[in-house]
């Protein structure tokens, strides 16, 4: 009878356990750790000094295809290209869960792509567990096109983690390329 009695415990503890597991009060602690659509235009707003129709479409269409994002990178970045490219930046990543820490970007490209340009970029970062672990090299095509001022958006994948840079310029740039960006902690002239 002892045994039954301390099973029974034993069951019902473990039901209470796993029913606060997957109770409304946890799903949400869960989803407060993503940005909203809201959230990502008024930082954006802050970010530029305003906010266009276009970035605000770009938003709304990293929205559609991926959801809320975990992390957001604000950055600049500078680069040049003569069918070989090069592109180097330093932002800021901010977690709701671990806080802002500094983070820094280059990388090779290679295409049809000529002239040099000036931005400021503002990324949403998907699916990042860890800071750590968005210090890896993410490869890309971009297309790009900057003649005085102008929005550019593409998306890079390293496993599960998506980064969804959009980028707002200044400069003289036409092209389309391939290569990769590498994300580090210390800053790096060298783009391999």
């Amino acid at each position: 009878m002892k045994n039954r009695l301390s099973g029974l415990l034993g069951l019902v503890i473990c039901a209470a356990f796993c029913v606060g597991q997957f109770s409304p009060a946890v799903a949400q602690k869960k989803k407060d750790d993503t940005y909203t659509q809201d959230e990502i235009l008024e930082k954006a707003r802050g970010f530029f000094g305003h906010t266009t129709a276009g970035l605000a479409k770009g938003i709304q269409k990293v929205f559609a295809d991926l959801g809320q994002p975990n992390g957001i990178i604000l950055g600049e970045e500078f680069g040049g290209a003569f069918f070989v490219g090069l592109r180097y930046g330093k932002g800021e990543l901010s977690q709701k869960t671990s806080g802002k820490r500094q983070v820094f970007w280059q990388g090779p490209s290679v295409g049809f792509d000529f002239g040099g340009n000036a931005s400021k970029v503002f990324t949403l970062v998907y699916h990042l567990k860890k800071p750590g672990d968005l210090y890896r090299r993410f490869p890309g095509v971009d297309g790009s096109l900057y003649v005085v001022a102008g929005v550019s958006l593409n998306y890079q994948q390293a496993g599960n983690l998506i980064l969804a840079p959009i980028r707002t310029g200044m400069g003289l740039r036409a092209g389309a390329n391939v290569g990769y960006l590498h994300y580090s902690q210390e800053h790096s002239w060298l783009p391999f």
